[in-house]
């Protein structure tokens, strides 16, 4: 059962890719984020009302650590994601966020003091590296500038994430679960929906009906419904094993883009793809034997695989 929802997981995580690609066919990045985190609010708050967990108070601390990874969390890398996939792959998308784990090492490495550089972290930040200027050698050669900045905003959404990963670690430890989430969502829809109003002006949009279905599936089922079948695996199975949706959601959102978007698959994406999980295995050094800092590690490894 476990390993079905792993599948499950890392089935939906990457099949968001491709949600977020046909969601952003006729509803701009900034809507559409600020309808994905809506909506997932939306949900996570019913699941919080049946679970009978009670919001923190007004003033409480915690509500200003929501509002900052609300930001890092959601806010910049699905703002960065939506926009990048108007101009890359959502294969390659995905295969760029996958890098995540390796960015948070490096971060780690110089903003905690129980995450330092080893030898094998080094040897994966290399692989994974190499794996991102693999992955961008095409349009770099045929001098594709808009495809070029597209891949930049991904990666930068995956640094994001990297910092969220940290803070989160530092600052939500011990939280429930399911209202970190809701938290997150909360904060980040309070920011996302007066920026569209403001900037994009959503009712001039006319979304398709594809477009629209794509949203509502990628805020509750790849939002919502993710995170508590990712909750329920960590209780279940450990965080350690969780993390193994780290290399799942690429693989699956690079086959659904080929096989659904006719996206075309080059050699560099594949090697890419390769290099990057390969880098990710020795940067989290994954094994079933991990104390509790590699299952921390590993935790917040997958938890911003979306």
């Amino acid at each position: 059962m476990s390993y079905f929802i792993l599948i499950l997981l890392g089935s939906i995580w990457g099949a968001s890719y491709l949600f977020i690609k046909v969601g952003g066919e006729s509803v701009t990045p900034i809507t559409l984020v600020a309808l994905r985190t809506t909506l997932a609010g939306i949900a996570l708050f019913i699941t919080l009302m049946l679970r009978r967990e009670n919001l923190p108070p007004r003033r409480a601390p915690i509500w200003k650590w929501y509002l900052v990874l609300g930001f890092l969390n959601s806010v910049i890398p699905y703002t960065l994601i939506t926009w990048g996939e108007t101009r890359v792959s959502s294969g390659l998308a995905a295969i760029l966020v996958g890098a995540m784990p390796i960015f948070t090492v490096i971060l780690a490495h110089y903003m905690t003091h129980d995450e330092k550089f080893t030898p094998r972290k080094v040897v994966g930040i290399g692989a994974g590296f190499v794996g991102v200027v693999i992955l961008f050698l095409p349009d770099v050669l045929e001098a594709a500038t808009a495809n070029i900045f597209g891949g930049l905003a991904v990666v930068a959404a995956a640094v994001s994430y990297a910092l969220a990963t940290i803070y989160a670690r530092r600052h939500l430890k011990g939280s429930s679960p399911v209202m970190n989430s809701f938290g997150q969502m909360l904060t980040a829809s309070a920011i996302m929906i007066p920026a569209s109003l403001l900037i994009e002006h959503p009712w001039t949009l006319t979304p398709t009906f594809p477009s629209l279905a794509s949203i509502v599936t990628l805020a509750v089922m790849g939002t919502a419904f993710a995170y508590l079948l990712y909750f329920w695996l960590i209780a279940h199975v450990g965080a350690t094993r969780t993390s193994l949706v780290t290399y799942i959601s690429p693989v699956i959102a690079v086959i659904l883009g080929a096989v659904v978007l006719n996206e075309h698959l080059q050699w560099t994406t594949l090697v890419g793809l390769v290099l990057i999980i390969a880098g990710v295995g020795l940067v989290t050094n994954l094994r079933l034997g991990q104390g509790s800092k590699g299952e921390a590690f590993a935790s917040a490894t997958a938890k911003s695989t979306q």
